[in-house]
């Protein structure tokens, strides 16, 4: 990470700290000259004060231009007392940068500038040992250096937090993402194997007063009595089916309500009262299966049967089950394919096999929907016996 990246933004308040701090340095540092200047060479007075207030101009640029800074502010403590403040600042901030090859020269530059403050351009009655003086100059620096490179430390590992939770965020969302597209397929999966057997149904019957102009009054209302009921039964199933969704539930576990083997009994009874011709034989014993399983037969002959009604509406379906709790449980959906496509077909909608290979996936069974060559179409599904 660049220091670039981690450096906030500093505050009015954190811009006012600075500048009282690097104000009281500069006076306790320039207070033990400013008596001799001012008495005996008040040109060092005057070019103490404009080197410093110099610095305190430069120093606002630390950031943008931090070594150039830090060079013009270190050259400046050697004449002037007054630039120890903003000098201070400068040597600070680029210390929170961490670079050595950026803070070791500046340090030399610092030690130096300060042994010539000391040596050369001091005031004459200083009485310090050297040993002192030197001693406290090597201590000052090291102090700024450490503490800079502390503050970058911290501003580094707050901006890796701040970054790790605005990807923990950004993942969070694409998490959200991903499960909002999953339950949409997965809404729109029960959708359809609910509706489109009711629909498919209200269709054909629909179709038939069409097309039909041979029926009796009371076939006209037998027909838009049936259509009544099935449109009714769509709408109570499709509540059901959004009240189940609402509660969250994954496909994998079971839901209410729940599939039962009488139910599968009552499909195949309603289909043929619906005019459907069904051959249909059931050489398992599904009471001993689990719900998961039940339900997703249910669902696949369900299927089937809305398929067969949509392409083939005059075939006869053969619905086979066989199985056992050894070899698991085998259904076989066959139907003969139209001569020619039927005028009042529905529109494919793509969905309905799609949604039978996810249900048989997820409950670990294979499938597969085939054309043979005698035209027919063949359902097969595969599950294991217990979840």
């Amino acid at each position: 990470m660049r220091p670039e990246d981690y450096q906030p933004q500093l505050s009015v308040f954190s811009h006012v700290w600075r500048l009282a701090l690097t104000l009281v340095i500069s006076a306790v540092a320039w207070g033990s000259r400013i008596g001799y200047q001012w008495e005996h060479a008040r040109w060092w007075f005057v070019a103490d004060l404009c080197i410093g207030l110099a610095g305190y101009v430069a120093v606002w640029f630390r950031r943008r231009h931090p070594v150039a800074v830090a060079t013009f502010e270190n050259l400046a403590t050697a004449i002037s007392a007054s630039a120890a403040g903003p000098a201070t600042l400068a040597m600070v901030s680029l210390s929170t940068r961490r670079r050595w090859r950026e803070i070791i020269p500046q340090v030399i530059l610092a030690l130096v500038s300060g042994a010539v403050a000391e040596d050369v351009l001091n005031v004459p009655d200083v009485t310090e040992p050297w040993l002192l003086r030197y001693g406290i100059m090597v201590a000052v620096v090291a102090t700024m250096v450490a503490w800079g490179m502390y503050v970058g430390s911290r501003r580094e590992l707050l901006a890796s937090w701040r970054a790790r939770a605005i990807l923990a965020e950004s993942e969070r969302d694409a998490e959200v993402g991903r499960a909002r597209s999953v339950e949409r397929a997965r809404i729109a999966r029960e959708m359809h194997d609910v509706l489109a057997h009711r629909i498919s149904t209200v269709s054909m019957y629909a179709g038939a007063l069409a097309y039909r102009d041979d029926l009796g009054r009371e076939q006209v209302r037998d027909t838009a009595r049936t259509i009544e009921e099935t449109s009714r039964l769509a709408l109570t199933e499709l509540r059901e089916v959004l009240g189940v969704l609402r509660e969250g539930p994954g496909d994998a576990d079971p839901e209410s309500p729940q599939a039962r083997p009488a139910d599968l009994d009552e499909l195949i009874a309603e289909n043929r009262r619906d005019g459907m011709r069904i051959e249909y034989l059931c050489r398992a014993e599904l009471a001993g299966m689990s719900a998961t399983r039940v339900r997703t037969i249910y669902r696949c002959v369900q299927e089937a049967l809305t398929n067969a009604r949509k392409h083939a509406p005059a075939a006869t379906v053969t619905v086979r089950i066989t199985g056992d709790p050894s070899a698991g449980v085998d259904l076989l959906v066959d139907n003969p394919l139209p001569l020619r496509p039927e005028a009042t077909a529905l529109p494919p909608s793509g969905l309905g096999l799609v949604g039978v290979a996810e249900r048989v996936a997820l409950s670990g069974g294979r499938h597969s929907a085939v054309r043979t060559d005698d035209r027919h179409f063949v359902l097969h599904v595969w599950l294991p016996w217990q979840s």
